[in-house]
């Protein structure tokens, strides 16, 4: 759609159902207040030009039905003039927006609590950042905090007042006082909760954008094809969990060892490390982060050293690996295994196909994101599911090879549909044509228009199956390729790189085929390189080790590192050092921003090594380099959390 991309189109979407909301909202108050005999043709063309549901509720707001108060006996009674309007509000609001400040204190001074820092607390409410919002909300949930919207008072009355200038009389003196009096109990209250209610759902809002992100990050993570893998799921009483993966995460064996305390079998794990690389190939071992997990890298990067200097190892994240272990696909797909092996396969799984292994987990489980617990879940749940379905399609999905977990999330199939689709390929054997899923039950015409073009079929009978060009498409990519002297068993061979010299100007071609131009640039971008992964262009994982505790960092020292969550005024870097750091958004320097990737030097956060990690300006410290694969927008504020391990969420 003119060369929108997914996020563009679901930005679209959102606004296309506010304005369906808005105008249905303008119909029922235009209805409801002409049942009452009060609608002017003022009054509605007013309701009609509005251009925010506020602004419909503040119209409809004098008209709304009502037990009999003060007010309606007020309006009997032949006050309707002095009454409260729509304008009051509207000017009163714009006054408390712009000049009140959110203000908050401890229920308890004497009490430690990780909200110490908004004991005696204010801030403008038009320039306080979201995290500080959504801190302080959940200080005062959880009864910590006591917090209001602070606003000149005395401005304020007067500011109503002056809405009424020619007040003489008796009885002006009557009417100030109540003007004073409708502010103060009526109108401020309800503009402080107004105020609120918007602080917290702006803030939400933005949070959930800033999980999307991380999400999404994650989700299109390299994928390391060709990696014979033993997993790790570090532990101390119970031991580490062991299980060992083939390429194409096959469980080949597993089991259990006791490199920490308070066992601390470092020559036996090391022993068993041995047997099971010379009997599986293995050239990668990969780590979990959790708990014990430094202690077991430690063992690990010894046994390297002294017997395999040709396998590489990392750390990956564990977050939700234990609740998909223990989760109903989890048992499915696993009957005959524990939990635990579960959990050591699913880590092994990350690092050859994070996609494809991380779809099994509920989005809000990956720990990537900031006071999730805190936000509209249901709200939360659509955007990220939004996101998993874009990174999915994106990738393209192997037909053949996929989950359930995965097609589920390819446009066009539900997960029901994504049951029978492996279910058909288990009774019917491998996919060979793209028009096969038509036979898939529950799978119909307009399904396969939605997902036909994100699945791929490789070896099949037509060659345009393994790309991204949609079966509606196929007689244009055909005449495409017949204008490029090639046919389309030549993409079986890589591609045709050079397919745009060959086919000359697109805007000439594309008028000539009748086709849209932009939907004539995507088949021959295909064309060049056929169902090429865009995770391949992703940074690549990091294996190398350059420090292993804190003493071997030096002041102006270089490391390859990984930031593992962005909030919205953080990075959370692991500096493989035991610990990880935190680095305040002020330090990020941009260096390059290419293909949909920012890269950022960290520099210099001396927080390392802090279980609550706190930026201090240190003019020396640790440098990291590192590749962040979105932008953002930072926001300045006081630093608190990192709960050294990756995955846990910072606190306020």
């Amino acid at each position: 759609m003119g060369g929108m991309d997914d996020v563009a189109l679901r930005t679209l979407g959102d606004r296309l159902t506010y304005l369906r909301n808005l105008e249905q909202r303008k119909e029922d108050v235009i209805i409801l207040i002409n049942a009452q005999g009060k609608l002017t043709p003022e009054l509605e063309a007013e309701i009609r030009s509005a251009t925010q549901l506020q602004r419909v509720e503040d119209l409809y707001k004098p008209y709304r039905k009502k037990r009999q108060t003060r007010a309606q006996k007020a309006r009997e009674a032949g006050l309707e003039p002095l009454a409260k309007d729509p304008e009051n509000v509207a000017d009163l609001r714009s006054f408390t927006e712009g000049t009140g400040e959110v203000v908050a204190v401890a229920v308890d001074a004497g009490e430690k609590t990780p909200y110490e820092p908004y004991y005696d607390f204010s801030e403008p409410a038009r320039k306080i950042p979201d995290h500080r919002i959504l801190a302080i909300d959940r200080g005062e949930r959880e009864g910590k905090l006591r917090a209001r919207v602070g606003v000149d008072t005395e401005a304020a009355v007067a500011r109503l007042g002056s809405r009424w200038p020619r007040r003489q009389g008796p009885f002006a003196s009557v009417l100030d006082a109540a003007i004073a009096d409708g502010y103060k109990r009526l109108m401020a209250p309800s503009l402080e909760r107004e105020l609120r209610a918007k602080l917290t759902v702006r803030a939400q809002t933005d949070a959930i954008k800033v999980f999307g992100k991380n999400l999404e990050s994650l989700l299109s993570a390299r994928p390391v094809r060709g990696a014979r893998v033993i997993a790790f799921d570090p532990g101390f009483r119970t031991g580490c969990k062991v299980a060992v993966l083939d390429e194409t995460g096959k469980l080949l064996d597993h089991g259990v060892v006791y490199p920490t305390k308070p066992r601390h079998d470092v020559a036996g794990t090391k022993r068993e490390l041995a047997r099971l690389v010379k009997k599986h190939r293995i050239n990668t071992i990969v780590i979990g982060n959790g708990t014990a997990s430094r202690e077991t890298e430690e063992v690990v990067s010894e046994f390297i050293a002294e017997q395999a200097p040709e396998l590489r190892y990392t750390i990956v994240n564990e977050a939700g690996a234990s609740v998909y272990s223990a989760s109903e696909l989890a048992s499915a797909e696993y009957p005959e295994l524990d939990v635990t092996t579960r959990g050591a396969m699913s880590l092994g799984r990350r690092l050859q196909d994070p996609l494809a292994e991380l779809v099994k987990i509920p989005p809000q489980s990956i720990g990537v994101g900031q006071y999730q617990h805190d936000l509209d879940q249901a709200e939360l749940s659509r955007a990220l599911g939004n996101v998993v379905e874009d990174v999915v399609n994106r990738a393209g999905v192997d037909v053949n090879t996929a989950s359930a977990s995965l097609l589920g999330y390819v446009s066009g199939i539900t997960q029901p549909v994504a049951k029978n689709i492996v279910a058909y390929r288990k009774e019917n054997g491998v996919f060979t044509d793209r028009n096969q899923l038509k036979k898939v039950p529950k799978l119909g015409p307009k399904a396969f228009e939605q997902c036909a073009g994100f699945l791929r079929i490789s070896g099949g009978k037509n060659s345009l199956d393994a790309t991204s060009v949609h079966p509606e498409s196929y007689v244009v990519a055909t005449q495409v390729l017949e204008r490029a002297g090639v046919t389309a068993a030549d993409l079986a061979s890589g591609g045709i790189p050079d397919i745009g010299k060959r086919v000359g100007n697109v805007a000439t071609l594309a008028g000539e085929l009748g086709c849209g131009f932009m939907t004539l640039i995507d088949i021959v971008d295909e064309l060049k390189k056929p169902g090429r992964d865009p995770r391949d262009d992703a940074p690549e994982v990091v294996f190398s080790r350059a420090a292993l505790s804190i003493d071997d960092l030096q002041p102006g020292m270089e490391l390859t590192s990984t930031v593992y969550n962005v909030v919205d005024y953080s990075a959370f870097v692991d500096v493989v050092v035991r610990q990880d750091g935190l680095v305040h958004t002020s330090k990020l320097v941009v260096l390059s921003q290419a293909a949909g990737r920012l890269e950022a030097t960290v520099r210099p956060f001396a927080a390392v090594g802090a279980k609550s990690a706190r930026y201090d300006g240190a003019t020396e410290g640790i440098w990291a380099r590192t590749e962040v694969r979105y932008a953002y927008d930072g926001m300045d504020g006081p630093v608190r959390g990192g709960q050294g391990q990756a995955g846990l969420q910072s606190r306020p």
